[in-house]
Formats: structure tokens, sequence, C-alpha cells
């Protein structure tokens, strides 16, 4: 089975990175998509996240009635700041007849040169790349990369942050039940 891991904070997730999943699953490009939620991206400061539970439930909640998808907490469990090297490593270790693509957006292909082990990442993984706003999709590094033309809404985590910040609204903006539990636990408040 040809799995997509979708890396990231998810602080929180969005309309936007659902959108991305399903278009991605519609396109039959993979049969699965895993959520991937990361405690410690390399090249972000931990202090801005939600703690790494709420945040996996927050995406488990987004993603509950659509099984086609699975929610993973593996990077909890691996060596701190995450490594997507570190964690492809031990997914092919543990589901040696799975196949894993990563899916990124094009902000973040731009970067993958500056990862740990790109080559080893590039060598043996396919990348899906979404087109995102300002970054285009430059394959210098030579990845084998199937471009997809998902949606585009500009939204960001940061903006969700904010607005609930300054006690705005974010209907829309994330599923009603992520939006109920932002505030039942009165998130991102502080």
């Amino acid at each position: 089975m040809n799995i997509g891991l979708f890396f990231g904070s998810f602080n929180p997730i969005h309309v936007g990175h659902l959108i991305i999943a399903n278009h991605i699953l519609n396109k039959e490009i993979i049969e699965r998509l895993w959520f991937v939620v990361s405690p410690q991206n390399p090249l972000k400061e931990k202090n801005t996240l939600l703690r790494d539970y709420d945040r996996l439930f927050l995406v488990k909640i987004a993603t509950e009635d659509d099984v086609r998808i699975k929610v993973s907490d593996l990077e909890f469990h691996l060596p701190q700041p995450s490594y997507t090297i570190n964690t492809v490593t031990y997914l092919n270790e543990k589901y040696p007849n799975e196949t894993f693509s990563i899916i990124m957006g094009s902000d973040s292909f731009q970067n993958l040169g500056r990862w740990k082990n790109y080559e080893t990442l590039i060598k043996n993984h396919d990348f899906i790349v979404y087109q995102r706003t300002g970054f285009d999709i430059i394959n210098s590094l030579n990845a084998r990369i199937k471009i997809v033309d998902a949606p585009f809404l500009d939204i960001t985590a940061t903006e969700i942050r904010a607005l609930i910040k300054e006690g705005k609204s974010i209907r829309y903006m994330v599923p009603d039940k992520v939006r109920e539990e932002i505030d039942r636990g009165n998130y991102f408040r502080k």
C-alpha cells in the first residue's frame, strides 16, 4: 500500500490541511494518508506550540470520520527534535511491505536541502508537492516528485491563533468540532 505522510505541527489543524489531504487522496496518488503530528519541528520554536497531545486530539477529531486517514503520534516517541529521516526509517523497518511518500508544500520543498540526511530521503521516497503562494516548485535536488494542483486557501495556523487571541471568529477556517474543542479548552488565548 502507498501511504502519504503529511507531517506538521498542526497548531491547529485547519481546513487548508484537510482540503489538501482530501484532494491528494481523491487523485489516487496514494491509498491512505497519515497525518504525522510533530512534537518539535527542528526549524520552528517549540514554545509557540499547543501541547503535543492537544494538537494530536484536534487532528483526530478533525479526521475521525474519514477511514482513508490515520493520525499518528509516532514522533512523540522518537528523539526530539523530530527529523523526517528518523521517522521514515522507523516506518520502513516497522512496515516493510508499505511504501511511504512524503507530502509537502512548495515552501518546505524549497528547504529540503537543509533537512537532515535529505539525500537518503530523496533516494528512498517519492515526494507529493502542492503549490504554496510565493514558492515555485523547483526540483534542483532531482527528487522524485509528483506535483498536485491542490486547491489553495491562504489560511495559516499563525493567522488562526492570532484571531483567537483577538477574540475573533475562526468559524469556517477549522472544522466545527475543532473550533468547539479550542473554545472548550481555551486554547491559544494566552
